[in-house]
């Protein structure tokens, strides 16, 4: 009896594992702890991009080439301008970046390595598709892991944060470069979401 459970037991795992090779490797990870905002009334200025038709920059977006919150400061390790936004996303959120232009990323880690981060932007096309977007991010899909992050990145304790600002969506993920670290993320999660700052000097032109 044991041994048939045994071989049972060899089948599914092997099908799982086929099944997964078949899918590409195995599932994409999304972050543990997630919070998605909707825009509001103060982004209407730039609801739409025709209200705000300028592409987004490298040199806007990450005008330095590191970020800080209280003592902690992670430094830019590269960063990439992305036209077919579908690339920086999986699942669900595919769908929702129907309409997207751009999507500006950057990859980011404490000088001692312990902590990895990454930093996204997208231009859609207003802000209904932008609040969709975050919405798909909640469930059923999320972004991938920026060129570079570690092997070991752990997704299962990581921190996210997501909004809608006008047409625009920044998503903020940051979490253990491997597996089993404990390490605080309060603020290397403020630090990577700083980059969302540039989207406030637009209300302003």
């Amino acid at each position: 009896m044991r041994k048939w459970i045994a071989a049972v037991v060899l089948v599914v795992v092997a099908g799982a594992a086929a099944f997964l090779w078949l899918r590409g490797g195995a599932p994409e990870p999304r972050a543990a702890v997630f919070r998605g905002e909707p825009t509001s009334a103060h982004y209407d200025p730039i609801a739409t991009r025709a209200l705000d038709p300028e592409p987004l920059t490298v040199a806007e977006i990450f005008p330095s080439g590191s970020v800080t919150a209280g003592e902690v400061t992670l430094t830019v390790k590269g960063t990439e301008t992305l036209t077919d936004c579908a690339q920086a996303v999986w699942g669900s959120a595919e769908e929702a970046v129907a309409g997207c232009t751009q999507v500006l990323r950057a990859h980011y880690a404490t000088p001692d390595g312990r902590i990895s981060g990454q930093f996204l932007i997208f231009n859609l096309a207003d802000s209904v598709a932008a609040d969709k977007l975050v919405t798909a991010f909640k469930s059923g899909g999320f972004v991938r892991l920026a060129p570079g992050t570690p092997a070991g990145f752990d997704g299962a304790h990581s921190w996210a944060q997501a909004r809608a600002l006008g047409h625009y969506v920044t998503l903020s993920w940051v979490g253990p470069a491997a597996a089993g670290e404990r390490v605080d993320l309060t603020y290397s999660q403020v630090a990577v979401d700083s980059p969302s700052l540039a989207v406030q000097r637009r209300l302003l032109l």
